[in-house]
């Protein structure tokens, strides 16, 4: 359990982080002092400025909670300062943290990834794992260095990637992989009985954060490929097609298995089961879909209000 006199500063932004957050706060320790979170943003129809998963459990535990754009100004550095941190836990936080900060805690500044570093260093580690094909990733708990990602590893756990994950059924696993490994490791972190390795930066491999032109299906691709990209954009983003003319998004499919000889993105069938689609290496089945301005229906929902799809059955 993390002793009461360690005062942690826990930096993060999304439900993901929330997850160690919450993990910090049951262990009983009642050790962390602040959060620190980016500043609300526009979400929904209505562009509301919104909290995020950060500064909604951190309000609701009654911790003070600080949002600077960035640490580049002094006051920034100094209200850290006079937190008079023991140690700085981040989690997918999504600022940059000058060497300055970093010093300023008496164990340091840790950080909990969603890879197994060195590989997958970077904003997407978790879609990144899938679309690549990974059958295993995990978490990582490093301290921080000014280099992206790159710092000594104190622990890390690891995860299969099942052939059916999305990426958020795998975020889910991973942030409670990561809270309990940081919980876990604190106690030996705070008595300087863990030992930190440095990753080999000649393994590491990089998450480019997700470009929402990536979310096109690309039928010349194969549907092993095809299948893996639909899984790693939901539910963030969702898959995007285009189906006999009408632009839709794609939250299942999978791969058949079988070779077909027909040009990339002709429909080779359709009925109950899927709309099973040529690629450039075998055929896509296309198993839920949601049309413009809909919700996501079943493959035969759709073909229903679409005769001419029929045809192809």
């Amino acid at each position: 359990m993390t002793s009461p006199r360690l005062r942690i500063v826990f930096a993060g932004t999304p439900e993901f982080a929330a997850v160690s957050l919450r993990a910090l706060l049951d262990d009983g320790s009642n050790g962390v002092v602040a959060v620190y979170c980016q500043p609300d943003r526009p979400a929904g129809r209505g562009r509301q400025l919104t909290a995020c998963a950060v500064k909604r459990l951190a309000v609701e535990r009654g911790l003070p909670v600080y949002q600077p754009t960035s640490f580049k100004e002094a006051p920034e550095l100094e209200a850290f300062r006079a937190l008079q941190p023991d140690l700085l836990v981040v989690v997918a936080y999504g600022l940059i943290l000058p060497r300055t900060l970093l010093e300023i805690p008496r164990l340091g500044c840790i950080n909990v990834h969603a890879s197994l570093l060195p590989r997958w260093r970077g904003a997407a580690p978790i879609e990144r794992a899938i679309m690549a094909g990974d059958t295993e990733t995990g978490v990582t708990l490093m301290r921080v260095e000014p280099r992206l990602d790159s710092g000594p590893v104190l622990a890390a756990a690891r995860c299969p990637i099942a052939e059916d994950d999305t990426a958020g059924a795998l975020h889910d696993r991973l942030a409670r992989l990561g809270a309990a490994l940081l919980v876990s490791t604190l106690p030996f972190l705070e008595s300087e009985t863990v030992t930190a390795i440095r990753q080999d930066d000649s393994l590491a491999t990089y998450a480019a954060k997700i470009d929402r032109r990536e979310a096109e299906l690309e039928w010349s691709l194969s549907a092993a490929e095809l299948a893996r990209r639909v899984r790693a954009l939901n539910p963030r983003l969702g898959a995007i097609a285009t189906i006999a003319g009408e632009t839709v998004k794609i939250w299942r499919a999978e791969s058949t298995g079988e070779i077909c000889a027909r040009p990339p993105g002709e429909i080779v069938r359709a009925g109950p089961a899927g709309i099973d689609i040529a690629t450039g290496d075998g055929v896509l089945r296309l198993l839920s879909i949601q049309p413009p301005g809909r919700r996501p229906v079943s493959v035969a929902d759709f073909l229903n209000a679409r005769p001419r799809l029929k045809e192809h059955a």
